[in-house]
């Protein structure tokens, strides 16, 4: 309503004249109602659900000299039950004026009103005389200060040198999961969205960053500025975010008019621009992918000196870690671009994965961060094939798998009530397991439908909540274009026959329910009966063996709906097979010399071979090792070494498993063995058994002799090949490789960095 929003700026303008900042109150002389007779009206963590917030009009202002700040917020309110409290969030914050008014903002009584606080849960209530009806809408005017904080969360300090060796202060946010509530009172759950126009007072020679841009600049006395900025879309508390520095920014526009910016200290300016043609390109790719356009006008990145997290994808202004952002093609490294690339890829992938569609609940923070970590390797991998980031999706799953295969772990959807719980939700369970989970999921459903369901999920969830069942309805649905704001399930029999595992009605929430709601990781153990392959599930644990006295206890219940897949030497067709039961079987022939199964890991699962098929195995890799892909090379590595540390596998099988790769060309098997071997290393040198490391050092040196030496040690090739470079260097300095060591006092390493070249001498 532009009617509300000019009074309302013209009550603060008001405000700033009279320098008391506070809302014209004719009755503001009247004595406070008694707190005594009063106690806090809520006792949960959540907040009551019947006042939803609609718009809040938000002023700040910040000082940077004093390093504190003061705010007004009007928040208009609809009312759902009959009440005479407001119960929001409030953390650290010194509420000094509380109002409640009418839709025509006539105050509601005529006495300052009582405010009270529950500091354990976060919560301030404001109690009105008068009873807030249900179905009519109300206003809430709070005043408030607080200091800018010193940590990385809420309305936050941040600090950096120039070049020149001054220090120069900004302030930014960073509100994801519960800290909005330290910049401003507000309704701080994922599902209370409202609409937020936000207003901001500076000093001239600063810039003032939001979520939209600015509408219009008013210079005011007292040499301050006040930036308005434009009325966002229906968006999540922990997604505002605003920003107060000195930066200097590059910009461009899409294809379709989105204006992105990236903004960094000045002397660091010139690291932006690779930053900026990657934002482009990646945005315009979801624009595509997803069909959905990016809703706001603008996109800003901003290289933040003092920052916790990678990134936080605050809706039109991400923020970052200045090495999350910044590139220099003079001295970064292409591992740098690699990070720089997915991180971007990562928060802008959010802008519709988390922010366009939100989880209802942070119990659901998967369906953010799951997507968004996934959604980095299908668009750099379109954008930018050079990255070869598919080279790393195994490595994620690889390090999901070790948390998963210990019994602390947790499901990917796990009760989170306080504000400790939610944070601890976000770990390598809701982003890499979220991913691999996905990753298994697409190559269930095929590419096609994986991202129809993915444009059918954003429709019908668009600036709204959603669970798990949502997404997988989606999935399942296969409505037209035209239909997809039906209710009406039209998953027919003949669409599901299309699929390759089964030519039935698809049972997808079941199935997904496996992977999400219990923990762990499935261990497929594969065993050869004539003609016939026999399946066993169960729960793969790295720490407690069969034998042990609780291993029955730990598989109690455990069950998962397993996309099998395999092939053969007879046939180069994938097999698939949906595993629902503990044991199964499925013919393959008598025929059939070795069986793979778990095709490019494709399936978030490990699996043993018993009886000779690992021999088997190993024997080709032996004779032919490019029969199998360089993914189902390294999976087998993998789970060969998760299988001996487990004690289901010898270490002798192992060992002669990665045998093959001195004839290994491919960096990603090469580093996954090296990787292992280290690991055995390092961990008998803990042990402090001489001989044992020496015959283990004098094993590796030879084992990888070859690879060593086939090195150029120039800084050319690709991002995996320049990484087993740094990671042949340092396992060769570490145990002391006399060649190595002799090129590298003579200079001979041509290309190699001098920092690289001094650390392996002190080494």
């Amino acid at each position: 309503m532009v009617w509300v929003r000019c009074l309302f700026l013209g009550l603060l303008s008001l405000a700033s004249r009279t320098q008391s900042s506070k809302l014209p109150n004719p009755t503001s002389e009247q004595p406070p109602l008694e707190l005594g007779s009063l106690s806090f009206p809520w006792s949960r963590l959540r907040l009551p659900g019947y006042i939803v917030p609609l718009h809040y009009h938000l002023l700040l202002h910040p000082n940077l000299t004093t390093l504190s700040y003061t705010g007004t917020v009007l928040i208009e309110l609809q009312v759902q039950n009959n009440t005479n409290w407001v119960v929001l969030h409030s953390k650290k914050l010194r509420i000094t004026t509380a109002t409640v008014l009418d839709q025509n903002l006539a105050h509601l009584s005529e006495q300052v009103l009582p405010v009270l606080h529950h500091p354990v849960h976060e919560q301030t209530a404001i109690f009105s005389p008068k009873v807030l009806s249900c179905g009519q809408k109300y206003f809430l005017f709070l005043e408030f200060r607080a200091e800018l904080e010193e940590g990385f969360y809420g309305f936050y300090k941040s600090t950096y040198r120039t070049s020149s060796g001054e220090t120069r202060i900004l302030a930014s946010t960073h509100f994801e999961p519960t800290s909005a509530r330290m910049a401003f009172p507000c309704f701080d759950e994922p599902s209370f969205k409202a609409n937020y126009t936000v207003t901001i007072r500076r000093s001239p020679t600063h810039t003032a960053l939001s979520n939209m841009p600015v509408e219009k600049t008013v210079v005011l006395g007292d040499g301050l500025v006040e930036d308005r900025f434009a009325a966002s879309v229906r968006m999540s508390s922990y997604l505002v975010a605003f920003v107060v520095c000195d930066f200097r920014s590059v910009s461009e526009a899409t294809a379709s008019g989105v204006m992105v910016s990236v903004y960094a200290a000045p002397d660091k300016w010139q690291q932006t621009h690779y930053a900026l043609k990657s934002a482009v390109v990646l945005l315009e790719f979801y624009e595509k992918y997803f069909n959905v356009n990016y809703p706001l006008p603008k996109q800003d990145l901003v290289a933040i000196p003092d920052f916790q997290s990678g990134a936080m994808e605050n809706w039109g202004l991400i923020t970052f870690r200045e090495t999350s952002l910044l590139y220099d093609p003079a001295t970064s490294s292409a591992s740098d671009r690699l990070w720089v690339t997915k991180v971007i890829a990562h928060e802008l992938a959010h802008q519709w994965f988390g922010n366009l569609v939100t989880m209802e609940w942070w119990n659901d923070i998967w369906l953010n961060e799951g997507f968004a970590t996934y959604m980095e390797y299908i668009s750099v991998e379109a954008t930018y094939p050079e990255l070869q980031v598919g080279d790393y999706l195994l490595n994620t799953c690889f390090s999901a798998i070790s948390l998963d295969s210990l019994n602390s772990s947790r499901p990917i959807t796990s009760t989170a009530e306080s504000p400790t719980q939610i944070k601890e939700m976000f770990d390598t369970v809701s982003y890499n397991k979220g991913a691999c989970v996905l990753h298994m999921l697409r190559h269930y459903l095929t590419d096609k439908v994986f991202q129809s369901g993915i444009v059918r999920y954003l429709r019908r969830y668009i600036y709204g909540n959603a669970r798990n069942q949502d997404l997988w309805n989606s999935f399942a649905n296969t409505c037209s274009e035209d239909d997809i704001t039906s209710d009406e399930h039209c998953y027919s029999p003949r669409q599901a026959a299309k699929n390759p595992y089964v030519g039935e009605h698809l049972d997808l929430t079941t199935m997904m329910n496996t992977w999400t709601l219990q923990k762990g990781v499935p261990l497929v153990t594969v065993a050869r009966q004539g003609s016939r392959l026999l399946l066993k599930q169960e729960r793969f644990l790295r720490t407690t063996h069969p034998s042990d006295p609780a291993w029955p206890g730990l598989q109690q219940g455990y069950l998962w709906h397993i996309p099998l897949t395999y092939k053969t030497d007879k046939s180069p067709i994938i097999h698939r097979h949906l595993l629902t039961t503990l044991t199964d079987s499925v013919e393959v022939g008598e025929e059939v010399g070795w069986v793979k199964v778990n095709v490019d890991m494709a399936g978030y699962y490990l699996v043993h071979y018993e009886g000779s098929e690992w021999d088997r195995l190993t024997q080709l890799l032996k004779d032919n090792h490019t029969a199998l892909s360089y993914m189902d090379r390294t999976q087998l590595i993998h789970n060969a070494f998760q299988l001996t540390t487990a004690g289901r596998l010898s270490i002798n099988k192992a060992l002669d498993l990665i045998g093959y790769l001195q004839s290994e060309s491919h960096t990603v098997p090469i580093l996954e063995g090296l990787s292992h071997l280290e690991a055995f290393y390092r961990m008998t040198e803990r042990i402090d058994i001489p001989d044992v490391t020496q015959n283990l050092r004098t094993y590796i040196l030879e084992f990888f002799h070859g690879v060593i030496s086939a090195q150029t040690w120039s800084d050319q090739g690709s991002v995996s090949e320049r990484r087993l470079r740094s990671e042949l260097l340092s396992l060769a300095c570490h145990l002391e490789d006399l060649p190595v060591w002799s090129r590298l006092r003579t200079g001979l390493y041509a290309g190699w960095t001098q920092t690289a070249h001094s650390a392996c001498l002190q080494t």
